[in-house]
């Protein structure tokens, strides 16, 4: 199908960036928003204010430049920032300096900061989860329990927020590993010129906590009960099957979803976004040339719909080298008229 040529209107630009930005998050009228440096290095997770500056967040030592990534009080790379239930702010750390590079000792981690006074009140430290080829990539939250995707090393990640263990569950099940990836109608290729493949990275609970819904980058999109992940008890064959094939997805940026459990889906091949009930219902909500590789979403609580158009797939790491990007890098705002999901954030 051809790319969409009309600008639709019910689309806001919000916050232009002179880099790649590929995930924003809001908590009392504030923008807090993440570089991932898929386009040059700098500051990983900032502060948007008004005026257009970039505060870094909570301050310029954890976003220090170091010869040799580490772990103690620095980033090692950012790939996403989002407002808990708690209201708190929570920065997942990939732990490694990119897709397809060894882990740094101690550097995946969830990194839970105060809004209010920039306090780091919590530090999850997810060593035991980890592969030496892990790439944390995203969260969602469920009562005590958060689940994590590892889109370098397939598998989900289960952390209890009590205990802070973190375990790792369908480690490399069919369901986590990716696919090659295609946007805007080309297969997305490395530098050295092989096709990229991001394993699992988009994931969903749904607001009764029942479901989680996951897939990988390449789609398509499974589910499983929350029940047998969390339960450290069943063996890995035992909750291999209960994985539910539930629908089938194409390339994907980002997901979303909001409080009647309508999951919002990023399609990266034709530069729109679908909307797809609990009932499997696919329709689209949005198809605007604009929407370059739509990434990490967010709905906030006034039920807008916050797209970071991040042209990740222009950027060298999954365009052959090239750096294509048509900057600025904008994110976008559109009225869903439904709040988030309660058991995702307030």
């Amino acid at each position: 199908m051809p790319l969409p040529t009309r600008e639709d209107p019910r689309l806001t630009p919000m916050l232009p960036n002179d880099r790649v930005c590929t995930g924003v998050t809001t908590v009392d009228g504030r923008i807090f928003v993440s570089f991932p440096g898929a386009d040059s290095p700098g500051v990983q997770v900032a502060e948007a204010l008004p005026d257009g500056r970039r505060i870094p967040w909570p301050d310029e030592s954890w976003n220090a430049a170091t010869d040799e990534p580490r772990s103690d009080g620095v980033y090692v790379h950012v790939n996403g920032v989002r407002t808990g239930p708690d209201g708190q702010l929570w920065i997942i750390d990939s732990g490694a300096p990119g897709l397809g590079r060894r882990q740094v000792p101690g550097g995946a981690r969830l990194i839970v900061v105060d809004p209010g006074t920039g306090e780091v009140t919590r530090i999850y430290d997810l060593t035991d989860a980890v592969r030496t080829d892990s790439y944390v990539d995203d969260v969602r939250f469920n009562g005590r329990t958060a689940y994590l995707t590892d889109a370098g090393a397939p598998g989900l990640i289960v952390l209890d927020l009590a205990s802070r263990r973190a375990r790792r569950v369908l480690d490399g099940h069919p369901s986590t590993v990716g696919r090659r990836l295609v946007a805007d109608g080309e297969v997305l290729h490395g530098p050295d010129g092989d096709e990229v493949v991001l394993h699992v990275d988009q994931l969903e609970v749904s607001p009764d906590g029942r479901h989680l819904y996951y897939q990988p980058a390449s789609g398509g999109l499974s589910r499983i009960e929350t029940r047998w992940l969390d339960d450290p008890a069943l063996d890995p064959a035992t909750v291999a099957g209960y994985v539910e094939p539930w629908l089938d997805t194409p390339t994907t940026g980002g997901t979303a979803i909001d409080a009647t459990g309508t999951i919002y889906l990023s399609d990266a091949e034709q530069r729109r976004i679908l909307r797809i009930t609990p009932e499997r219902e696919v329709r689209t909500l949005v198809a605007d040339p604009r929407l370059a590789w739509v990434d990490a979403m967010w709905i906030d609580r006034d039920g807008d719909l916050w797209l970071p158009a991040a042209q990740l797939h222009r950027t060298p790491g999954l365009c052959g080298g090239v750096n294509r990007v048509d900057y600025p890098v904008w994110i976008y705002r559109m009225d869903l008229g439904v709040g988030p999901a309660p058991n995702d954030h307030a």
